[in-house]
């Protein structure tokens, strides 16, 4: 009989992301994970077969939570959709977490996209990360979107934008702003960012 597992999962693949955010992947031992997680480097190949299976399950968790914080911090009724997407952003642009039970981030290392840093430093050799950053976004730009559509019905967005296209602009400028407070700019740069994307989404015509 197998024996079961004496350690947290949630837990372990939450610090093995931590060390993926802080040194990459190429940076990140297993000895390194081994490490931030407690785990001995045979229980880690016995969960995980090895450094690659960590990230990839580190990935998958991250996915998951994706699909639980921003889908429902935009989700609702018509009427404040506007409102929801201006609150979205201003919380996305200062590494605000949105989903359940994730502590702020200490730095803007920990606040960043995980699955975009990762694509960015080895998706273009890797498929599986890259199908999982993929994976990542669309999450994310589908709930962008439908919240944007919501706005439209309500009235408070041009009915002819496109959702889509304004939702890749919306996460276009969130993940600019990864970048932005990595050089060390101010929360009132960040707001001024979130506030100037919001002042781009079109507003009805006036008859």
């Amino acid at each position: 009989m197998a024996r079961p597992r004496s350690f947290d999962r949630d837990h372990v693949l939450h610090a093995a992301e931590r060390q993926f955010r802080t040194s990459g992947y190429n940076g990140t031992s297993v000895d390194d994970i081994s490490a931030a997680t407690g785990l001995g480097r045979g229980s880690l190949y016995g969960a995980f077969d090895d450094k690659h299976g960590v990230l990839m399950q580190a990935m998958t968790g991250y996915l998951g939570r994706l699909a639980q914080g921003p889908r429902k911090a935009l989700a609702g009724p018509d009427e404040g959709a506007l409102e929801r997407l201006h609150a979205y952003l201003l919380r996305a642009v200062h590494g605000v977490p949105l989903a359940p039970d994730v502590p702020p981030a200490p730095d803007r290392t920990g606040a960043a996209c995980f699955a975009a840093k990762m694509a960015l430093e080895i998706g273009a050799s890797d498929p599986e990360v890259q199908r999982l950053a993929h994976d990542c976004f669309a999450v994310v730009r589908t709930a962008v979107a439908e919240c944007v559509r919501a706005a439209q019905r309500n009235g408070d967005i041009d009915p002819d934008a496109d959702p889509d296209d304004l939702a890749y602009l919306l996460l276009t400028i969130i993940r600019g702003s990864d970048i932005v407070g990595a050089y060390g700019h101010s929360p009132d740069r960040l707001t001024s960012i979130a506030e100037s994307a919001f002042a781009l989404l079109p507003r009805p015509r006036q008859s």
